[in-house]
C-alpha cells in the first residue's frame, strides 16, 4: 500500500512539474517598472495601468508568437537607487524579455548601467532631455525637439519676449532648460529676458539656467511672486518642467497670486490630462501643454482606444487600479505604443532574442498606428511622431492649437546650438 501511494505521489509530482514547465513554455515575461508610491506615483501609476491594458489586449488575440505575455510589476517607489535594484531583479531573477518603465531621467539613468550590463531592453515613454543614446533603450518619449522647442516656437510667434524657466532639480529640467536658454538666445531673446537665474562655472560659462526646487516641494509663494514681477511687462511666459505632485501647490499658488494665462501663460512639459485631475482646472483655463498626444484628438484610432480603455477599466481585476474618473495622456499612450512596437519587432525578428529584436527596431520599418497617430522607431532609437500644442479647458482636456506632422526625434541638440551661437558672435 505504501509503495502504491509513493508511486501515485511521484506520478502526481511529475504531472505538476510537466504542467508548470508547459505553462512556462507558453508564456513570456515582461517587466513593468514604475513608481507606484512616493512623489512620482501621481504620474507613473497610470502608466502601469495602460501597460496592463495593452498586455491584456494582445493576450486576448493570442499573445506574441503564440506565447501569452506575463507581466511582472515592480514598484520603483520614487527611489532612484531602488529602480536599479528592481531592474536587476527583473532581468536576472525574473528573466523578462523586455521592460517598460521609468518616468524621471534620474530613474532611467539609474537603471541604464543595469540594462547595458545584462543586455536587457527598456522602452522609455516620458519626455526627456536627450543627449543620450543607449543600445539597450528605445525612447518612445518626446525628445526636446518634439516638445520644448516647438512650444517655444509657438510662444515666440505669439509675441512673447520674456521666458521664465522653472523646474524640478534633476537632470531632465536642468538639461532641457540649458538647451532652451541657448535656443532663446539664438532666436534673439535678450539675456535679461530669460528668468529664473543662471549658474556659471569657474570660467564664466553658463552651466545652468532657471529656478529649481526639489522633488516634493510645496512652498512656491516666493517663486510665484518673482514670476509675477517678471511678467509685469505683459509679454512674458513660463516654461514649466516641474515634475510629480509639486505641480499641485505650484499652480494653486499661481491661481492665488492672480496670474492668468492672459497675463503670463504657463506651458508645462510634465503636466497633462492625468495630472490635471488633481488640480483646480477652472483656474488653469488657457494654460498650455505640448505633447505627442491629447485625449481630445479626433480620429477613429483615438476614439477606439478610449472606448477600449473605458471598457478595460470596468472589467479588469488588477489590484490597485482605480476605475473611476480616469484620464489618458501622452506618456500613457507612448507606453501603450511601446508594447505594440516591441510586439511588431519580435514578430519581424521571429524571436524574443534582445539583439535580434533590437536589429528589427533599428531598421526604421517598425511602426504602429497609435491613438496619437503613426509612430515609427528610428535607427537612433527615437521615434517619429506627431506633435501637438494644446490649451487647457475647464474640463481638464486640451483644445488643440497647433500640430506638426511626423517630427523625427533628435536627441543631440546642445552641440549644434553651441556651434550656431559661436558663429553668431
Amino acid at each position: 500500500m505504501k509503495k502504491t501511494l509513493l508511486v501515485l505521489s511521484l506520478c502526481a509530482a511529475s504531472l505538476v512539474s510537466a504542467f508548470t514547465a508547459r505553462a512556462a513554455e507558453d508564456t513570456i515575461k515582461v517587466g513593468i517598472l514604475h513608481s507606484l508610491s512616493g512623489t512620482m506615483a501621481i504620474s507613473e501609476t497610470s502608466l502601469r495601468d495602460v501597460l496592463l491594458m495593452a498586455i491584456d489586449e494582445i493576450n486576448a488575440k493570442g499573445g506574441v508568437m503564440g506565447k501569452k505575455i506575463e507581466p511582472v510589476v515592480v514598484d520603483g517607489a520614487s527611489n532612484w537607487p531602488l529602480f536599479a535594484e528592481k531592474a536587476k531583479q527583473l532581468l536576472e531573477e525574473d528573466k523578462v524579455a523586455v521592460v517598460f518603465g521609468c518616468w524621471t531621467s534620474v530613474s532611467r539613468k539609474s537603471v541604464l548601467p543595469v540594462f547595458e550590463k545584462d543586455n536587457g531592453l527598456l522602452f522609455y515613454p516620458v519626455q526627456y532631455e536627450g543627449e543620450e543614446l543607449s543600445k539597450n533603450i528605445f525612447y518612445t518619449a518626446e525628445a526636446v525637439n518634439q516638445q520644448a522647442t516647438p512650444a517655444v516656437d509657438y510662444l515666440l510667434k505669439q509675441g512673447k519676449k520674456k521666458f521664465y524657466l522653472i523646474g524640478t532639480d534633476y537632470v531632465y529640467p536642468q538639461t532641457t532648460n540649458l538647451i532652451l536658454y541657448k535656443y532663446l538666445l539664438l532666436h534673439g531673446i535678450a539675456l535679461e529676458n530669460i528668468g529664473g537665474g543662471l549658474r556659471k562655472d569657474a570660467d564664466g560659462k553658463v552651466i545652468s539656467a532657471g529656478k529649481y526646487t526639489p522633488f516634493g516641494h510645496t512652498d512656491y509663494q516666493q517663486i510665484v511672486a518673482e514670476i509675477k514681477q517678471f511678467a509685469a511687462s505683459g509679454d512674458a511666459c513660463v516654461i514649466n518642467t516641474i515634475n510629480g505632485d509639486s505641480n499641485v501647490p505650484f499652480f494653486k499658488e499661481v491661481a492665488a497670486a492672480g496670474l492668468t494665462p492672459a497675463d503670463c501663460p504657463v506651458v508645462s512639459f510634465s503636466l497633462a490630462e492625468d495630472e490635471l485631475r488633481a488640480l483646480p482646472t477652472k483656474d488653469l483655463v488657457g494654460e498650455l501643454g505640448c505633447w505627442t498626444y491629447f485625449m481630445s484628438l479626433p480620429g477613429a484610432d483615438n476614439k477606439g482606444f478610449l472606448k477600449r480603455w473605458d471598457a478595460w477599466l470596468k472589467t479588469q481585476s488588477y489590484p490597485g487600479v482605480v476605475k473611476e474618473k480616469r484620464a489618458v495622456d501622452s506618456p500613457m499612450v507612448l507606453s501603450y505604443d511601446g508594447v505594440y512596437l516591441w510586439k511588431a519587432a519580435v514578430e519581424k525578428a521571429g524571436t524574443f532574442d534582445v539583439d535580434k529584436v533590437r536589429e528589427a527596431l533599428e531598421g526604421a520599418e517598425i511602426s504602429f498606428a497609435g491613438p496619437g497617430g503613426k509612430i515609427t522607431m528610428q535607427k537612433n532609437h527615437h521615434a517619429t511622431k506627431n506633435v501637438y500644442i494644446g490649451e487647457t479647458r475647464a474640463n481638464g482636456q486640451f483644445k488643440i492649437l497647433q500640430s506638426y506632422d511626423q517630427v523625427e526625434g533628435e536627441p543631440f541638440l546642445l552641440k549644434g546650438l553651441d556651434e550656431k551661437l559661436a558663429a553668431n558672435k
